[in-house]
């Protein structure tokens, strides 16, 4: 039982993360989870995630994920024209516009700032190459976005006008990863035999950071989801199957180029998730009747760390 506890620790703390925010009767966990997010929780957890991610990196890391041109460009493909291909597929379906406008959302969304990073770290990936993916997809977001997503909205009849604030976009992209990650980088270069010792509690630390984030989010929608929650089963379904198509998809792309292990973990993970606050954002403003939407983006943030929490475990065991 303790080796079982101790191999699927991050899972089991996400199942403790949503069942404790979500049924706790006295709202305490959440308005902690609230009042932290208000003040600039999130952007603190980010820093010292890039931050811890700079000392575990080394040389060779940085100059493979550099040069993998190819891999970047598998990645970027997976996350800005099969993802919203798959979402444009499910609409086809009779579903609620809710849920088509929140998986809409979803799969124009560029890969997270965090997990993406970190679960390619733990299940043996390039971290480095994690980080430039993360890092170009979410500047490339801020021009995909505004035609990616009409376009997605036409399928269903709507006509919205989507702006991005692409300057405090790259801002918060200098402040609150590459700022963190070169001052990492420049301590590991000046103390890197004390550094290293520490390189596994780091990637630990990373997964308890993780889950950090996610208890913010889910504190902040918490009533969102409870409000929804005879819907809770339909978006399940529907965020399960569109996350595993979008996994197949990588794998498809991993078997044909015949990438390798430390690519392919990059494909898999940072390919396949997307980042949350953006898509939060974008619900609030444009589409704030449509209360499901918001249910589906932070559903499908929550099941794709468990999946891919569980596709960390196998892949550290090949």
């Amino acid at each position: 039982m303790l080796g079982l506890i101790k191999k699927y620790w991050f899972l089991i703390g996400l199942f403790l993360v949503f069942s404790t925010t979500i049924f706790d009767v006295t709202g305490t966990v959440s308005g902690i989870g609230r009042w932290l997010t208000i003040h600039r929780g999130p952007d603190v957890v980010v820093i010292l995630i890039f931050f811890f991610s700079g000392l575990i990196l080394n040389a060779d890391q940085i100059k493979l994920g550099l040069m993998d041109i190819e891999c970047i460009l598998i990645t970027l493909v997976i996350i800005f024209i099969v993802a919203p291909i798959i979402a444009a597929v499910f609409s086809l379906g009779s579903l609620d516009t809710g849920i088509k406008i929140g998986l809409f959302l979803v799969a124009v969304m560029p890969t997270t700032l965090t997990s993406g990073v970190v679960m390619t770290g733990s299940a043996g990936g390039n971290i480095a190459h994690a980080l430039v993916i993360t890092i170009m997809a979410n500047g490339l977001a801020i021009f995909t976005i505004p035609v990616s997503l009409p376009l997605l909205l036409n399928l269903i009849g709507g006509t919205t006008f989507v702006s991005i604030d692409k300057l405090a976009i790259m801002i918060t992209l200098g402040l609150l990863v590459l700022l963190p990650l070169c001052i990492g980088l420049l301590i590991k270069f000046y103390g890197k035999s004390f550094v290293d010792q520490y390189t596994s509690k780091l990637h630990t630390w990373n997964q308890f950071l993780v889950l950090t984030i996610v208890w913010m989010a889910m504190s902040q929608a918490r009533v969102t989801i409870i409000n929804g929650v005879n819907r809770i089963g339909i978006i399940f379904i529907i965020v399960v199957i569109f996350h595993g198509t979008l996994l197949a998809a990588a794998g498809l792309f991993i078997r044909f180029f015949k990438l390798s292990r430390g690519s392919r973990e990059s494909v898999l993970f940072v390919g396949g998730q997307k980042t949350l606050p953006l898509s939060v954002i974008l619900q609030v403003s444009l589409f704030p009747q449509y209360g499901l939407a918001l249910v589906v983006c932070v559903m499908h943030h929550l099941l794709v760390l468990v999946m891919d929490g569980y596709l960390v475990e196998k892949l550290k065991g090949d």
